[in-house]
Protein backbone atom coordinates (compact mmCIF):
# COMPACT_ATOMS: atom_id res chain seq x y z
CA UNK A 1 0.00 0.00 0.00
CA UNK A 2 1.28 3.49 -0.59
CA UNK A 3 2.04 6.21 2.22
CA UNK A 4 -1.47 7.96 2.96
CA UNK A 5 -0.35 11.66 2.97
CA UNK A 6 -3.51 13.56 4.85
CA UNK A 7 -2.78 16.42 1.96
CA UNK A 8 -2.93 14.30 -1.60
CA UNK A 9 -4.90 15.66 -4.35
CA UNK A 10 -8.16 14.03 -5.52
CA UNK A 11 -5.93 12.89 -8.68
CA UNK A 12 -3.52 11.50 -6.57
CA UNK A 13 -6.12 9.59 -4.23
CA UNK A 14 -8.47 8.22 -7.14
CA UNK A 15 -5.33 6.88 -9.30
CA UNK A 16 -4.63 4.86 -6.49
CA UNK A 17 -7.32 3.75 -5.35
CA UNK A 18 -8.16 2.39 -8.55
CA UNK A 19 -4.57 0.88 -8.87
CA UNK A 20 -5.51 -0.43 -5.81
CA UNK A 21 -2.38 1.01 -4.11
CA UNK A 22 -4.89 2.53 -1.43
CA UNK A 23 -7.75 1.38 0.13
CA UNK A 24 -10.40 3.40 1.04
CA UNK A 25 -11.23 1.57 4.53
CA UNK A 26 -7.58 2.73 5.13
CA UNK A 27 -7.87 6.20 3.78
CA UNK A 28 -11.02 6.63 5.86
CA UNK A 29 -9.61 5.50 9.02
CA UNK A 30 -6.48 7.81 8.73
CA UNK A 31 -8.92 10.83 8.28
CA UNK A 32 -10.75 10.18 11.02
CA UNK A 33 -8.01 9.49 12.79
CA UNK A 34 -6.57 13.08 12.21
CA UNK A 35 -10.00 14.88 12.90
CA UNK A 36 -9.42 12.96 16.38
CA UNK A 37 -6.76 14.83 16.94
CA UNK A 38 -7.11 17.74 15.30
CA UNK A 39 -10.73 18.60 16.44
CA UNK A 40 -10.04 19.73 19.87
CA UNK A 41 -6.93 22.34 18.53
CA UNK A 42 -9.31 23.69 15.41
CA UNK A 43 -13.06 23.16 16.54
CA UNK A 44 -14.12 22.72 13.11
CA UNK A 45 -16.51 19.55 13.01
CA UNK A 46 -20.38 20.05 14.24
CA UNK A 47 -20.76 16.39 13.00
CA UNK A 48 -18.79 13.52 12.53
CA UNK A 49 -20.57 10.35 11.14
CA UNK A 50 -17.46 7.68 11.48
CA UNK A 51 -19.77 4.41 11.73
CA UNK A 52 -21.50 5.20 7.78
CA UNK A 53 -18.32 6.39 6.56
CA UNK A 54 -16.30 3.41 7.82
CA UNK A 55 -19.56 1.47 6.45
CA UNK A 56 -19.25 3.42 2.93
CA UNK A 57 -15.47 2.38 3.06
CA UNK A 58 -16.15 -1.08 2.86
CA UNK A 59 -18.91 -0.65 0.29
CA UNK A 60 -16.25 1.54 -1.97
CA UNK A 61 -13.19 -1.18 -1.85
CA UNK A 62 -15.76 -4.25 -2.10
CA UNK A 63 -16.67 -2.41 -5.80
CA UNK A 64 -12.96 -1.80 -6.40
CA UNK A 65 -12.46 -6.00 -5.78
CA UNK A 66 -15.53 -6.93 -8.00
CA UNK A 67 -14.18 -4.94 -10.82
CA UNK A 68 -17.44 -2.45 -10.88
CA UNK A 69 -17.70 0.49 -12.36
CA UNK A 70 -16.45 3.26 -10.23
CA UNK A 71 -17.34 7.00 -10.19
CA UNK A 72 -14.82 9.62 -10.40
CA UNK A 73 -15.02 10.45 -6.66
CA UNK A 74 -14.79 7.07 -5.71
CA UNK A 75 -13.46 6.58 -1.51
CA UNK A 76 -12.93 10.42 -1.68
CA UNK A 77 -13.38 11.82 1.89
CA UNK A 78 -14.94 15.11 1.95
CA UNK A 79 -17.13 17.24 4.54
CA UNK A 80 -19.43 19.84 3.91
CA UNK A 81 -21.12 22.83 5.49
CA UNK A 82 -23.47 22.41 8.33
CA UNK A 83 -26.10 24.23 6.62
CA UNK A 84 -26.58 21.74 3.52
CA UNK A 85 -28.96 18.93 4.57
CA UNK A 86 -27.75 15.23 4.42
CA UNK A 87 -30.22 12.86 5.46
CA UNK A 88 -29.85 12.07 9.47
CA UNK A 89 -27.60 14.65 10.47
CA UNK A 90 -28.04 17.71 12.17
CA UNK A 91 -27.91 20.83 10.06
CA UNK A 92 -27.86 23.75 12.80
CA UNK A 93 -26.13 26.51 10.57
CA UNK A 94 -24.94 27.34 13.92
CA UNK A 95 -27.86 28.48 15.79
CA UNK A 96 -29.25 27.18 19.24
CA UNK A 97 -33.00 27.32 17.48
CA UNK A 98 -32.03 24.82 14.67
CA UNK A 99 -29.93 22.23 16.91
CA UNK A 100 -32.65 19.87 17.04
CA UNK A 101 -33.33 20.33 12.84
CA UNK A 102 -32.16 16.53 11.31
CA UNK A 103 -33.37 16.63 7.43
CA UNK A 104 -34.90 13.63 6.27
CA UNK A 105 -33.55 13.87 2.58
CA UNK A 106 -30.19 14.60 0.87
CA UNK A 107 -29.57 17.97 -0.78
CA UNK A 108 -29.21 17.29 -4.81
CA UNK A 109 -25.61 18.14 -4.56
CA UNK A 110 -25.26 15.62 -1.57
CA UNK A 111 -26.77 13.24 -3.61
CA UNK A 112 -24.52 13.82 -6.48
CA UNK A 113 -21.62 13.64 -4.40
CA UNK A 114 -22.36 10.21 -3.21
CA UNK A 115 -23.37 8.95 -6.60
CA UNK A 116 -20.17 9.50 -7.54
CA UNK A 117 -18.67 7.70 -4.97
CA UNK A 118 -17.37 10.26 -2.14
CA UNK A 119 -17.44 9.27 1.59
CA UNK A 120 -18.90 11.77 3.46
CA UNK A 121 -17.30 12.21 6.62
CA UNK A 122 -19.71 14.91 8.55
CA UNK A 123 -20.55 18.65 8.42
CA UNK A 124 -18.38 21.87 9.56
CA UNK A 125 -19.25 24.57 11.52
CA UNK A 126 -20.41 28.19 10.82
CA UNK A 127 -21.03 31.18 12.53
CA UNK A 128 -25.02 31.73 13.49
CA UNK A 129 -27.09 31.90 10.33
CA UNK A 130 -24.00 32.26 7.97
CA UNK A 131 -24.09 36.06 9.28
CA UNK A 132 -20.11 37.03 9.86
CA UNK A 133 -17.23 37.10 8.63
CA UNK A 134 -15.33 34.63 11.33
CA UNK A 135 -17.15 31.29 12.62
CA UNK A 136 -18.15 31.16 16.25
CA UNK A 137 -21.38 30.79 17.44
CA UNK A 138 -23.01 29.81 21.00
CA UNK A 139 -23.79 25.98 19.97
CA UNK A 140 -20.39 24.79 18.95
CA UNK A 141 -17.41 27.63 19.85
CA UNK A 142 -15.36 28.88 17.91
CA UNK A 143 -13.32 27.84 14.84
CA UNK A 144 -8.97 28.15 14.92
CA UNK A 145 -6.96 28.69 11.49
CA UNK A 146 -4.62 25.76 10.90
CA UNK A 147 -2.04 28.18 10.41
CA UNK A 148 -2.36 29.70 13.50
CA UNK A 149 -4.73 28.95 16.06
CA UNK A 150 -5.04 32.19 17.48
CA UNK A 151 -6.59 33.77 14.62
CA UNK A 152 -10.24 33.02 12.66
CA UNK A 153 -10.68 30.25 9.94
CA UNK A 154 -13.00 32.88 8.25
CA UNK A 155 -16.86 32.93 7.41
CA UNK A 156 -19.41 31.66 7.06
CA UNK A 157 -17.66 29.14 5.75
CA UNK A 158 -14.90 28.98 8.03
CA UNK A 159 -14.95 25.03 9.50
CA UNK A 160 -15.05 23.66 5.92
CA UNK A 161 -11.57 25.58 5.26
CA UNK A 162 -9.83 24.70 8.04
CA UNK A 163 -10.97 21.26 8.28
CA UNK A 164 -9.85 21.02 4.36
CA UNK A 165 -6.55 22.79 4.81
CA UNK A 166 -5.95 20.52 7.93
CA UNK A 167 -5.97 17.63 6.08
CA UNK A 168 -9.12 16.22 7.75
CA UNK A 169 -10.80 16.31 4.50
CA UNK A 170 -9.97 16.35 1.11
CA UNK A 171 -12.44 18.72 0.17
CA UNK A 172 -16.00 20.02 0.62
CA UNK A 173 -19.01 22.32 -0.22
CA UNK A 174 -19.64 25.82 1.55
CA UNK A 175 -22.11 28.46 0.18
CA UNK A 176 -21.27 31.95 -0.15
CA UNK A 177 -23.12 34.79 -0.18
CA UNK A 178 -20.57 37.55 0.39
CA UNK A 179 -17.86 36.06 0.32
CA UNK A 180 -18.15 32.97 2.12
CA UNK A 181 -16.67 30.67 0.27
CA UNK A 182 -13.41 32.92 -0.75
CA UNK A 183 -12.67 34.38 2.49
CA UNK A 184 -12.33 31.43 4.35
CA UNK A 185 -10.27 29.73 1.85
CA UNK A 186 -8.27 32.71 1.53
CA UNK A 187 -7.47 32.85 5.12
CA UNK A 188 -6.53 29.31 5.31
CA UNK A 189 -4.77 28.92 2.25
CA UNK A 190 -6.35 26.72 0.34
CA UNK A 191 -9.06 27.37 -2.96
CA UNK A 192 -12.42 28.35 -3.11
CA UNK A 193 -14.83 29.08 -5.98
CA UNK A 194 -18.33 31.01 -5.50
CA UNK A 195 -20.04 29.56 -8.94
CA UNK A 196 -22.82 31.42 -10.98
CA UNK A 197 -25.87 31.21 -9.24
CA UNK A 198 -27.49 27.99 -10.86
CA UNK A 199 -24.36 26.11 -11.69
CA UNK A 200 -24.54 24.62 -8.47
CA UNK A 201 -27.72 23.88 -7.08
CA UNK A 202 -28.52 25.42 -4.17
CA UNK A 203 -31.56 23.17 -3.18
CA UNK A 204 -31.62 22.36 0.38
CA UNK A 205 -29.29 24.82 1.89
CA UNK A 206 -30.04 26.63 4.67
CA UNK A 207 -30.87 29.83 4.10
CA UNK A 208 -33.04 28.89 1.24
CA UNK A 209 -32.21 30.22 -2.05
CA UNK A 210 -36.23 30.43 -3.40
CA UNK A 211 -37.49 34.31 -4.09
CA UNK A 212 -36.00 37.43 -5.19
CA UNK A 213 -32.86 37.07 -2.60
CA UNK A 214 -31.59 33.69 -4.99
CA UNK A 215 -29.04 35.06 -6.86
CA UNK A 216 -26.93 36.50 -4.06
CA UNK A 217 -25.98 33.47 -2.23
CA UNK A 218 -24.59 30.01 -4.27
CA UNK A 219 -23.04 26.57 -2.73
CA UNK A 220 -19.54 25.75 -4.03
CA UNK A 221 -16.84 23.89 -3.76
CA UNK A 222 -13.36 24.26 -1.47
CA UNK A 223 -10.24 21.90 -1.48
CA UNK A 224 -6.58 22.18 -1.88
CA UNK A 225 -5.85 22.71 -5.45
CA UNK A 226 -7.83 24.29 -7.95
CA UNK A 227 -8.36 20.74 -9.87
CA UNK A 228 -9.76 19.24 -6.65
CA UNK A 229 -12.28 22.44 -7.08
CA UNK A 230 -12.92 21.80 -10.62
CA UNK A 231 -13.40 17.94 -10.06
CA UNK A 232 -16.09 18.66 -7.09
CA UNK A 233 -18.00 21.59 -9.14
CA UNK A 234 -18.09 18.91 -12.20
CA UNK A 235 -20.08 16.57 -9.94
CA UNK A 236 -22.15 18.91 -8.38
CA UNK A 237 -23.34 21.00 -10.97
CA UNK A 238 -26.37 20.51 -13.28
CA UNK A 239 -30.08 22.14 -13.12
CA UNK A 240 -32.07 21.39 -10.34
CA UNK A 241 -36.19 21.71 -10.06
CA UNK A 242 -35.60 23.10 -6.56
CA UNK A 243 -33.31 25.94 -7.39
CA UNK A 244 -35.35 28.65 -9.96
CA UNK A 245 -31.62 29.73 -11.43
CA UNK A 246 -30.29 26.73 -12.48
CA UNK A 247 -29.87 26.25 -16.13
CA UNK A 248 -28.69 23.34 -18.18
CA UNK A 249 -25.09 24.30 -18.81
CA UNK A 250 -22.62 22.35 -20.22
CA UNK A 251 -19.35 21.63 -18.46
CA UNK A 252 -16.67 23.44 -20.78
CA UNK A 253 -12.81 23.22 -21.00
CA UNK A 254 -9.96 25.71 -21.82
CA UNK A 255 -6.58 24.08 -23.22
CA UNK A 256 -3.68 26.22 -22.82
CA UNK A 257 -4.22 27.40 -26.82
CA UNK A 258 -7.25 28.87 -25.59
CA UNK A 259 -5.72 30.78 -22.90
CA UNK A 260 -2.72 31.82 -24.33
CA UNK A 261 -3.21 35.66 -25.57
CA UNK A 262 -6.09 36.45 -23.29
CA UNK A 263 -6.42 39.78 -21.69
CA UNK A 264 -6.87 39.79 -17.99
CA UNK A 265 -7.46 43.17 -16.11
CA UNK A 266 -5.79 44.16 -12.58
CA UNK A 267 -9.26 45.42 -11.03
CA UNK A 268 -8.70 49.29 -10.26
CA UNK A 269 -11.65 50.60 -8.39
CA UNK A 270 -11.35 53.55 -5.86
CA UNK A 271 -14.79 51.76 -4.30
CA UNK A 272 -12.75 48.91 -3.50
CA UNK A 273 -11.04 50.79 -0.28
CA UNK A 274 -7.19 50.27 0.45
CA UNK A 275 -5.46 46.20 0.94
CA UNK A 276 -2.26 45.88 2.87
CA UNK A 277 0.90 46.10 1.16
CA UNK A 278 1.71 41.96 1.50
CA UNK A 279 -2.22 41.65 -0.42
CA UNK A 280 -0.88 44.15 -3.08
CA UNK A 281 2.17 42.54 -3.46
CA UNK A 282 0.43 39.01 -3.84
CA UNK A 283 -1.83 40.47 -6.92
CA UNK A 284 1.13 41.86 -8.42
CA UNK A 285 2.99 38.18 -7.87
CA UNK A 286 -0.27 36.62 -9.54
CA UNK A 287 -0.07 39.30 -12.39
CA UNK A 288 3.23 38.82 -13.18
CA UNK A 289 2.94 34.86 -13.13
CA UNK A 290 0.29 34.98 -15.60
CA UNK A 291 1.87 37.56 -18.08
CA UNK A 292 4.54 34.97 -18.36
CA UNK A 293 2.28 32.25 -18.82
CA UNK A 294 1.09 34.63 -22.17
CA UNK A 295 -1.43 36.60 -20.87
CA UNK A 296 -2.20 40.02 -21.23
CA UNK A 297 -2.43 41.79 -18.27
CA UNK A 298 -3.17 45.31 -17.22
CA UNK A 299 -4.51 47.53 -14.90
CA UNK A 300 -8.60 47.60 -15.22
CA UNK A 301 -10.64 50.20 -14.38
CA UNK A 302 -13.90 49.41 -13.75
CA UNK A 303 -17.02 51.95 -12.85
CA UNK A 304 -19.77 51.04 -10.60
CA UNK A 305 -18.43 49.09 -8.19
CA UNK A 306 -19.50 52.14 -5.08
CA UNK A 307 -23.27 51.27 -6.66
CA UNK A 308 -23.06 47.72 -6.74
CA UNK A 309 -21.91 47.72 -3.05
CA UNK A 310 -24.63 50.10 -1.91
CA UNK A 311 -27.15 48.07 -3.24
CA UNK A 312 -25.52 44.22 -2.09
CA UNK A 313 -25.56 45.79 1.41
CA UNK A 314 -29.15 46.98 0.81
CA UNK A 315 -30.20 43.41 0.42
CA UNK A 316 -27.36 41.62 2.61
CA UNK A 317 -28.40 44.43 5.45
CA UNK A 318 -31.62 45.84 5.53
CA UNK A 319 -33.81 43.30 3.76
CA UNK A 320 -31.95 40.10 5.81
CA UNK A 321 -31.99 41.64 8.79
CA UNK A 322 -35.86 42.40 8.53
CA UNK A 323 -37.16 38.99 6.90
CA UNK A 324 -34.60 37.78 10.20
CA UNK A 325 -36.06 40.04 13.13
CA UNK A 326 -39.67 39.54 11.87
CA UNK A 327 -38.73 35.27 12.30
CA UNK A 328 -36.21 35.74 16.09
CA UNK A 329 -39.28 37.89 17.68
CA UNK A 330 -39.12 36.47 20.92
CA UNK A 331 -36.02 34.39 20.63
CA UNK A 332 -33.65 37.14 20.89
CA UNK A 333 -32.01 35.71 24.33
CA UNK A 334 -30.74 32.65 22.13
CA UNK A 335 -28.99 34.64 19.60
CA UNK A 336 -25.14 34.49 19.75
CA UNK A 337 -23.37 37.86 19.76
CA UNK A 338 -22.08 38.25 16.65
CA UNK A 339 -25.53 37.96 15.20
CA UNK A 340 -26.94 40.32 17.31
CA UNK A 341 -23.93 42.53 15.99
CA UNK A 342 -25.03 41.93 12.44
CA UNK A 343 -28.57 42.82 13.25
CA UNK A 344 -27.86 45.83 15.31
CA UNK A 345 -25.84 47.34 12.31
CA UNK A 346 -27.83 45.79 9.65
CA UNK A 347 -31.41 46.74 10.77
CA UNK A 348 -32.77 49.82 9.45
CA UNK A 349 -35.23 52.17 11.13
CA UNK A 350 -37.94 51.97 9.16
CA UNK A 351 -38.58 48.17 6.97
CA UNK A 352 -37.39 48.84 3.30
CA UNK A 353 -40.33 49.11 1.45
CA UNK A 354 -41.98 47.46 -1.39
CA UNK A 355 -40.78 50.19 -3.72
CA UNK A 356 -37.51 50.38 -2.51
CA UNK A 357 -37.32 46.81 -2.90
CA UNK A 358 -38.59 46.59 -6.12
CA UNK A 359 -36.55 49.95 -7.24
CA UNK A 360 -33.49 48.01 -6.24
CA UNK A 361 -33.92 44.67 -7.82
CA UNK A 362 -34.33 46.71 -11.53
CA UNK A 363 -31.09 48.50 -10.49
CA UNK A 364 -29.45 45.72 -10.10
CA UNK A 365 -30.05 44.51 -13.19
CA UNK A 366 -29.15 47.59 -14.69
CA UNK A 367 -26.17 47.46 -13.34
CA UNK A 368 -24.96 44.36 -14.12
CA UNK A 369 -25.48 44.91 -17.67
CA UNK A 370 -23.09 47.93 -17.41
CA UNK A 371 -20.28 45.95 -15.85
CA UNK A 372 -20.81 42.81 -17.82
CA UNK A 373 -20.24 45.86 -21.09
CA UNK A 374 -17.15 46.86 -19.62
CA UNK A 375 -15.72 43.72 -19.72
CA UNK A 376 -16.72 42.71 -23.16
CA UNK A 377 -13.43 42.57 -24.15
CA UNK A 378 -11.40 41.68 -20.95
CA UNK A 379 -13.24 38.70 -19.97
CA UNK A 380 -10.97 38.13 -16.47
CA UNK A 381 -10.31 40.34 -13.56
CA UNK A 382 -7.31 40.00 -10.99
CA UNK A 383 -8.13 41.00 -7.56
CA UNK A 384 -7.59 40.87 -3.75
CA UNK A 385 -9.94 38.94 -1.60
CA UNK A 386 -10.18 40.78 1.23
CA UNK A 387 -7.95 43.92 2.29
CA UNK A 388 -5.68 41.80 4.41
CA UNK A 389 -5.01 37.92 5.74
CA UNK A 390 -6.90 36.22 8.17
CA UNK A 391 -8.03 38.45 11.33
CA UNK A 392 -7.14 37.73 15.28
CA UNK A 393 -10.06 35.89 16.85
CA UNK A 394 -12.65 38.57 17.90
CA UNK A 395 -11.75 41.27 15.85
CA UNK A 396 -13.65 41.14 12.72
CA UNK A 397 -16.97 43.24 13.01
CA UNK A 398 -19.35 45.62 11.46
CA UNK A 399 -18.43 48.32 12.68
CA UNK A 400 -18.73 51.15 10.45
CA UNK A 401 -15.93 52.30 8.52
CA UNK A 402 -13.53 49.49 9.79
CA UNK A 403 -15.79 46.51 9.70
CA UNK A 404 -16.68 43.89 7.06
CA UNK A 405 -18.56 46.58 4.75
CA UNK A 406 -14.72 48.10 4.31
CA UNK A 407 -12.43 45.25 4.58
CA UNK A 408 -14.61 42.39 2.51
CA UNK A 409 -15.71 44.50 -0.64
CA UNK A 410 -13.36 43.09 -3.04
CA UNK A 411 -15.66 40.13 -2.17
CA UNK A 412 -19.11 41.10 -2.20
CA UNK A 413 -19.63 43.03 -5.23
CA UNK A 414 -19.52 39.39 -7.12
CA UNK A 415 -22.72 38.67 -4.95
CA UNK A 416 -24.35 41.79 -6.05
CA UNK A 417 -23.92 40.81 -9.91
CA UNK A 418 -23.70 37.05 -9.93
CA UNK A 419 -20.86 36.50 -11.19
CA UNK A 420 -18.29 33.91 -10.46
CA UNK A 421 -14.88 34.02 -8.48
CA UNK A 422 -12.33 31.96 -7.50
CA UNK A 423 -9.79 32.09 -4.40
CA UNK A 424 -6.33 30.71 -4.98
CA UNK A 425 -3.34 30.87 -2.40
CA UNK A 426 -0.09 33.27 -4.12
CA UNK A 427 1.79 34.13 -0.60
CA UNK A 428 2.03 34.58 3.32
CA UNK A 429 1.85 37.76 5.49
CA UNK A 430 5.10 38.51 7.66
CA UNK A 431 3.25 36.67 10.70
CA UNK A 432 3.19 33.59 7.92
CA UNK A 433 -0.37 33.75 7.14
CA UNK A 434 -1.85 32.83 3.58
CA UNK A 435 -2.86 35.06 1.46
CA UNK A 436 -4.96 34.32 -1.80
CA UNK A 437 -5.72 36.19 -5.08
CA UNK A 438 -9.63 36.60 -6.70
CA UNK A 439 -10.24 35.41 -10.23
CA UNK A 440 -13.29 36.85 -11.59
CA UNK A 441 -15.01 36.16 -14.55
CA UNK A 442 -18.24 36.84 -16.32
CA UNK A 443 -21.39 34.90 -15.61
CA UNK A 444 -21.47 31.13 -16.93
CA UNK A 445 -18.01 31.42 -17.32
CA UNK A 446 -17.34 29.44 -14.23
CA UNK A 447 -14.88 26.95 -16.19
CA UNK A 448 -12.73 29.86 -17.57
CA UNK A 449 -12.19 31.16 -14.27
CA UNK A 450 -10.48 27.53 -12.66
CA UNK A 451 -8.67 27.85 -15.77
CA UNK A 452 -6.70 31.23 -14.89
CA UNK A 453 -6.85 30.26 -11.46
CA UNK A 454 -5.27 26.85 -12.41
CA UNK A 455 -2.53 28.77 -14.73
CA UNK A 456 -1.57 30.63 -11.60
CA UNK A 457 -1.55 27.94 -9.42
CA UNK A 458 1.03 25.95 -11.40
CA UNK A 459 3.15 28.84 -12.04
CA UNK A 460 3.10 29.52 -7.80
CA UNK A 461 4.30 25.55 -7.01
CA UNK A 462 3.51 23.05 -5.02
CA UNK A 463 0.62 23.66 -2.42
CA UNK A 464 1.84 24.30 0.88
CA UNK A 465 0.09 22.86 3.79
CA UNK A 466 0.45 24.67 7.42
CA UNK A 467 3.52 23.23 9.38
CA UNK A 468 2.40 22.71 12.54
CA UNK A 469 0.24 20.37 11.90
CA UNK A 470 2.27 17.96 9.52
Amino acid sequence: MTDLSPFSTVAEITASIRSKQISPVDLVESHLRRIESLQPKLNAFVHLDADAARAQARVAEAAISRNRPLGPLHGVPLTLKSCIDVAGWPCPAGSLLRKDYVPRADAPLVSRLKAAGAILLGNTSTPEFLMAYETNNLLTGKTSNPWNLAYSSGGSSGGEAAAIAAGCSMGGVGSDGGGSIRVPAHFCGICGLKPTPGRIPATGHFPSGAGALGWIGVVGPIARTIADVRALFEVMSGPDPGDAHSAPVSISSYSEKDLRGMRIGILQSSALGSATAETRSAVDRAAKLLSDCGFIVEPFELSGLDRALDLWWFFFGPVIAHLLNTNLRGHESQLSPMLREYLSNATSPAPPSLDQFIQACAERDLLREKILRQMDRVPILLSPVSSGPAFRHGEGNYNPGTGYRDTMRFSQWLNLTGFPGASVPIDFSRDGLPIGVQIIGRPFEDELVLAVAESIEHSRGPWQSPPALH
